[in-house]
């Protein structure tokens, strides 16, 4: 698949190995209604932001998915075997994803960041060569959106 340039991209944390494990298994991700940008849950593509928990590949983007579908459940029917977790209740979007694509070079954030989300375009994302080339200004798709809090 081709990233096209007025593609929607959402940048989303992955903080922990077995949210990734289950997604490389199960091929979907979770997005919680309650914190999602406002163009939820259309995207085209997945775009896949490590943390410490990485090692070292954090505090970049190594990997992207096409976004194929979405569903609207609870947390318990997406692991239904966390039906006591605290947020089992919540709503989440299920994003269904096609073949994940790994990204050479990463993607790097020069500074760490903690990043909730970030919405960008196609033309944005094959162009950066660091998180911040996701963040300037506005694309010719005139979209918008970072959920970003700055260490320091």
């Amino acid at each position: 698949m081709h990233i096209y340039p007025d593609d929607r991209i959402l940048v989303a944390v992955m903080n922990n190995q077995s949210d990734w494990q289950r997604m490389l298994a199960e091929g979907w991700y979770r997005l919680p209604v309650k914190h999602a940008p406002p163009e939820a849950p259309y995207f085209d593509w997945l775009a896949f932001y490590f943390t410490r928990a990485f090692g070292g590949d954090k505090w970049a983007i190594h990997y992207y998915a096409p976004v194929h579908g979405h569903e609207l459940l609870t947390r318990s029917d997406l692991i239904p075997t966390e039906t006591d977790h605290k947020r089992a209740a919540e709503w989440y979007y299920k994003l269904t994803l096609g073949n994940l694509q790994h990204r050479i070079p990463p993607i790097m954030s020069g500074n760490w960041r903690r990043i909730t989300f970030i919405v960008t375009t196609g033309d944005r994302f094959e162009a950066a060569q660091e998180m911040g080339d996701l963040l300037k200004d506005y694309s010719s798709g005139g979209r918008g959106y970072v959920t970003l809090k700055e260490h320091g």
